[in-house]
């Protein structure tokens, strides 16, 4: 955050926590994409290997917010640095959230796996892969203390939201021509809303950057309103 700081020590310290979030990130990424992978694949092996890794994700949760009070305690951050902490310890549980969601859709696609009705009939690759880019965007953004990244980010939201919306249509389409699909449709639409909710924990990440760096508190504004913040702020 700052270029230079009394201790280089301290400077170490806010280097780890910074790499160790983006590391918990990446392993978030993974698991989502593991848990869709053997969602499709039926691969059950692959799907129990996600729920067991779930542990490891809350574990590095746990390791973060330790470090971040050892550094609030021992170095007194003020100002930007301060924030960066404050920003650190609510983006971890964003990213653990993030991990039980992918816990969610394994747990779901090992009961969809003992059920009958074939292959899945539904796709959600596309909606699962922008959520992730917005969570890639919002760490990027994090790492490089880049507030277009994180912008672009918010602005994905939307695009998820839609797809969650035209997927609920089409299982509702299912579920009502044939009752017989009540289960497992039900099944896939709890994932979907999993895969949506990553795009809300990615958008949450986002605003913290945007905090972190700006001082800005942009929770619960449109994209346009916080690129108008942004804009604001810069004049």
């Amino acid at each position: 955050m700052n270029d230079h700081h009394t201790s280089k020590n301290f400077d170490l310290e806010l280097e780890s926590l910074r790499t160790r979030v983006l590391q918990m990130g990446g392993m978030a990424e993974q698991q989502v994409h593991k848990a869709v992978d053997g969602l499709y694949s039926g691969n059950k092996q692959l799907l129990e290997e996600v729920i067991r890794d779930d542990d490891l994700i809350n574990q590095m949760e746990v390791d973060i917010d330790a470090l971040c009070n050892q550094i609030i305690a021992k170095r007194q951050p003020t100002a930007i640095d301060l924030r960066m902490i404050v920003s650190v310890l609510k983006a971890i549980s964003d990213i653990e959230r993030v991990g039980d969601k992918a816990r969610k859709i394994a747990r779901l696609g090992i009961s969809i796996s003992s059920q009958s009705g074939g292959p899945l009939n539904v796709e959600l690759n596309h909606m699962t892969e922008t959520a992730l880019k917005m969570l890639r965007l919002a760490l990027d953004g994090f790492a490089r203390l880049d507030l277009a990244l994180v912008t672009e980010a918010v602005r994905l939201d939307e695009q998820v939201n839609s797809e969650y919306r035209g997927i609920a249509r089409q299982l509702i389409t299912y579920m009502m021509e044939d009752p017989r699909t009540i289960t497992r449709s039900l099944d896939i639409l709890t994932i979907a809303k999993a895969i949506e909710r990553i795009g809300d924990h990615a958008t949450n990440i986002a605003e913290y950057v945007v905090y972190m760096v700006k001082g800005l508190n942009v929770r619960h504004a449109t994209p346009e309103e916080v690129e108008a913040q942004l804009r604001n702020d810069d004049n």
